[in-house]
C-alpha cells in the first residue's frame, strides 16, 4: 500500500460495518452500532475525482482525524482513492498519493466522492462501477462539492434529498429533473449525505460525528477547527442578497430576489414595479442610483449568467437552454448572449470543453 499524506482514519455514518462481498449473498440491511465499548472503527473510501476540491476534501477528512484525537481512539479509519491508484490532482494543481484505484475500494461502512470543476466532463464509469458495488454491500454514500453528480450518475441519489454547490445546482437539475435537490448547506437522508462544499463539508462531517458518537464530541472536534458554529443542514449556502449585492434598499432587494426566483419565466418592469408598491419610473430610478443600469438590464445579467452555467455544465440543446433562461427564441438568446459575454453560445460550450486550463476559465 502506497502512504498517503493524511493520518489513517476509517470511515462515517451510521451504516454498520459489512461483511466482505464474498460471504455476503444480499445487501446487508442498516442497523443499530453497537454498544461504545464493542464498537469497530468506521471505514471511509475517500473517492478524489480529476481535479477535486482540495477545500472540500480537507474540510471533510480533518474533522474525522479531530475525532480520533479528541476522543484517544481510532473512531474513523479511511483510505484514499484515484482512478489510477496512484495520485490525484486537486483543482488547485497540487498532486496527493492515494492508496488504491477506484476498482480497489472495498470493506468500508462509506464512500465519500470529493470532485470539484467539470465534473460532467470526466469519465466516470470505473467510479461508478465502483459506487454500485460498494453500496450493494451495505456502503453508505457521500459526496463534497460535486460530487453529488456523480451520485445521481450512478442512480444513488433516487428517492434521497440532496445538494450540491450552487453553481452547479441549475445543470444537475436540468440533468436530473426527478431528483430532489435542494439548495441547502448539506443534507442527511438515511444513508445518503451531500454537501456544497467548500467548508460546507466540515458542517456535514461534525453532523455525522454528532450522530455516531454524540454532540459533545463533536462541539470539540469543531473547537478545535475554531469553527465557532456547527451550521445546520437547512442553512443557506450563499450568503444573503443584501450582502451580495451590497446594498440595503429593501424594495430594491426584493426585487433582485423575485427575479433570480423567475429567471424560465420573466416577471415584466410592471409587475416588479408593483410587487414593491413602486412605479416603473421610480422603480428604474433606484436601479439607476444604486447599480448603474436598468431593472432590464439588471434582469438581463441574470438570466444570462444562469444561461452560461447551463452551457458549461450541461449537454442541453442551445435551444433549451434559451428556453430555460427566459427567452423566446434561440436567435434572440444568441444575439443577447454574444452582446454580453463577446462570444455565441457554441463558442461558450465549445470553450468550456477544453477543460479551465485550455479555455481560460478561472479554476474553483
Amino acid at each position: 500500500m502506497r502512504p498517503t499524506k493524511f493520518a489513517p482514519a476509517k470511515g462515517l455514518t451510521l451504516a454498520l460495518k459489512r461483511v466482505k462481498a464474498e460471504t455476503v449473498k444480499a445487501p446487508r440491511k442498516p442497523e443499530a452500532r453497537p454498544p461504545a465499548d464493542r464498537r469497530s472503527p468506521l471505514s471511509i473510501a475517500f473517492m478524489l475525482v480529476d481535479r477535486f476540491s482540495m477545500i472540500a476534501f480537507t474540510a471533510a477528512i480533518e474533522p474525522l482525524r479531530l475525532a480520533n484525537r479528541e476522543a484517544g481512539d481510532v473512531l474513523y479509519e479511511w483510505r484514499l482513492h484515484s482512478a489510477d491508484g496512484l495520485t490525484a490532482e486537486a483543482s488547485n494543481g497540487v498532486k496527493i498519493s492515494v492508496d488504491r484505484s477506484f476498482a480497489e475500494a472495498r470493506d468500508v461502512d462509506s464512500v465519500i466522492v470529493c470532485a470539484g470543476v467539470d465534473v460532467q466532463s470526466i469519465d466516470h464509469r470505473s467510479l461508478i462501477a465502483a459506487l454500485r458495488r460498494l453500496t450493494k454491500f451495505g456502503a453508505a454514500a457521500g459526496a463534497v462539492c460535486t460530487g453529488a453528480y456523480v451520485l445521481a450518475k450512478a442512480g444513488l441519489l433516487a428517492g434521497y434529498r440532496s445538494t450540491i454547490h450552487w453553481e452547479n445546482l441549475p445543470g444537475l437539475r436540468a440533468e436530473f429533473p426527478n431528483l430532489d435537490i435542494g439548495e441547502d448547506l448539506f443534507e442527511i437522508d438515511r444513508d445518503r449525505f451531500t454537501c456544497a462544499g467548500g467548508t460546507a463539508a466540515a458542517d456535514m462531517m461534525l453532523s455525522l460525528i454528532a450522530r455516531d458518537h454524540g454532540h459533545d464530541l463533536s462541539a470539540s472536534v469543531s473547537a478545535q477547527l475554531i469553527h465557532h458554529r456547527i451550521r445546520e443542514a437547512g442553512e443557506r449556502q450563499r450568503t444573503d442578497l443584501h450582502t451580495r449585492i451590497g446594498i440595503a434598499h429593501p424594495k430594491l432587494i426584493r426585487v433582485v430576489a423575485l427575479m433570480e426566483q423567475s429567471i424560465e419565466r420573466p416577471v415584466s418592469m410592471s409587475a416588479l414595479a408593483a410587487s414593491v408598491a413602486l412605479s416603473n419610473r421610480q422603480l428604474e430610478r433606484l436601479f439607476w442610483k444604486h447599480f448603474g443600469h436598468t431593472p432590464a438590464r439588471h434582469y438581463l445579467d441574470i438570466r444570462l449568467g444562469h444561461a452560461c452555467q447551463l452551457l458549461r455544465q450541461t449537454a442541453m440543446p442551445i435551444l433549451s437552454i434559451a428556453v430555460a433562461s427566459g427567452f423566446n427564441s434561440a436567435s434572440h438568446f444568441s444575439r443577447s448572449y454574444v452582446d454580453h459575454f463577446g462570444r455565441s453560445p457554441s463558442a461558450e460550450r465549445r470553450a468550456s470543453a477544453l477543460g479551465p486550463r485550455q479555455s481560460g476559465l478561472a479554476l474553483n
